[in-house]
């Protein structure tokens, strides 16, 4: 099962009485869907605080601050 998904690429699903109870996708499958997820964070963490009007920090700032 498990060469399934990471040699041919398949996505297998396991069963219990027709029920799906577990999965066994390829390694490049589950990336994309990570970065998909981390992209859609970043857009919504930049949209609130857009949407909350305070200001953005320059990073020579938080250095500096930081001791950096």
């Amino acid at each position: 099962m498990v060469g399934r998904g990471a040699y041919a690429k398949e996505r297998v699903v396991l069963k219990r009485r027709k029920e799906g109870l577990a999965t066994s996708v390829p390694l490049e499958d589950v990336k994309r869907l990570e970065d998909a997820a981390d992209a859609e964070a970043g857009r919504k963490a930049l949209a609130e605080f857009r949407k909350s009007g305070k200001k953005a920090i320059p990073l020579r700032e938080v250095k500096r601050r930081l001791g950096i």
